[in-house]
């Protein structure tokens, strides 16, 4: 089954045009089954490549999924015109407002990794977001910063600032071969990352009921499973395009920052060469599994997600 978007939503033809299967609200609607409603809160700059990203991970799975764009509210994004965002997106409190209720979410990252928690000037609304997920999501999936804020705020576990970017693809080992997220995933494999923070492994292992399923001996751990919160949390990337670390160290080249070469990323580091993607299908593996286990768990009736008689815990 395909994901159900807007037509005009720049990502329908963008995915249409590679060959991932999208479908038009009016063709959706004809179809008799429940889609999956995952909402993507987008708090990244460049939101039209974002949605694009997950919209092509979330379409590759046979469910329907359709999806919700959503924002802070009353927060401008200055990478994408207004009439974009009052086309596709939602302000959280409209969605707040309504009761709607997603079978998953997805909170993206932020590059704002310098600034304490409580100095972003929507940190009090991303906190009652996050409480909000317990009682109207069933599955939420926080990405980089979002990961971060997420078990900052559930666990209380902080960031750490690094002396130099982590930057490039950093091989990873899968820790937890049984988890149904990691399904199909090989032992050894490489993962884009792009942040100049880090997440400590003896910290996570302090948390409550937190699982590490994916790590790396060069940049700590990467995916972690938080049962208890009906929760994971990547702090790296598999949902980047092949060309996304390209973007980002040619912006830096451009503007003088000091910047390294992404590791392991151009053939013999060398960036006249055409980066090779490496990470793709453990892209698709992990989000066609997660939407896999949302599948299985969640109730039919969308109304008794977040009640705890019937609300399974993935």
């Amino acid at each position: 089954m395909p994901i159900k978007l807007p037509s005009d939503l720049p990502a329908y033809r963008i995915l249409q045009s590679e060959g991932v299967m999208v479908m038009p609200e009016d063709r959706a609607a004809q179809q008799d089954i429940r889609p999956m409603r995952i909402g993507l809160l987008n708090l990244m700059p460049k939101k039209i490549q974002t949605e694009t990203q997950f919209s092509r991970l979330l379409g590759a799975t046979p469910l329907q999924v359709e999806l919700t764009l959503m924002k802070m509210t009353d927060h401008l994004s200055r990478n994408v015109s207004a009439e974009h965002m009052d086309s596709f997106y939602t302000d959280f409190a409209e969605v707040e407002a309504s009761g709607e209720k997603f079978d998953g979410m997805i909170i993206t990252g932020a590059p704002i990794e310098h600034l304490d928690y409580e100095d972003v000037t929507y940190w009090d609304e991303l906190a009652r977001i996050f409480d909000w997920t317990q009682t109207h999501v069933h599955s939420t999936f926080g990405v980089c910063w979002g990961a971060m804020a997420m078990i900052r705020h559930f666990h209380g576990i902080d960031k750490h600032m690094l002396d130099a970017k982590a930057f490039g693809c950093f091989r990873h080992q899968n820790l937890a071969p049984a988890s149904p997220y990691l399904r199909g995933f090989a032992d050894d494999f490489v993962v884009p990352v792009s942040r100049w923070t880090e997440m400590r492994q003896d910290e996570i292992d302090r948390g409550e009921g937190l699982i590490t399923l994916l790590g790396s001996d060069e940049v700590g751990p990467c995916l972690v499973q938080d049962p208890g919160r009906r929760a994971l949390y990547i702090f790296n990337h598999l949902e980047y395009d092949s060309d996304t670390l390209k973007q980002e160290y040619d912006r830096d080249v451009a503007a003088g920052e000091p910047i390294n070469v992404p590791r392991n990323y151009y053939p013999d580091d060398d960036p006249t060469r055409p980066p090779l993607n490496r990470w793709r299908s453990h892209a698709h593996l992990l989000y066609g599994n997660w939407l896999s286990e949302i599948y299985l768990t969640t109730p039919y009736d969308i109304s008794q997600i977040g009640v705890s008689s019937v609300d399974l815990r993935i």
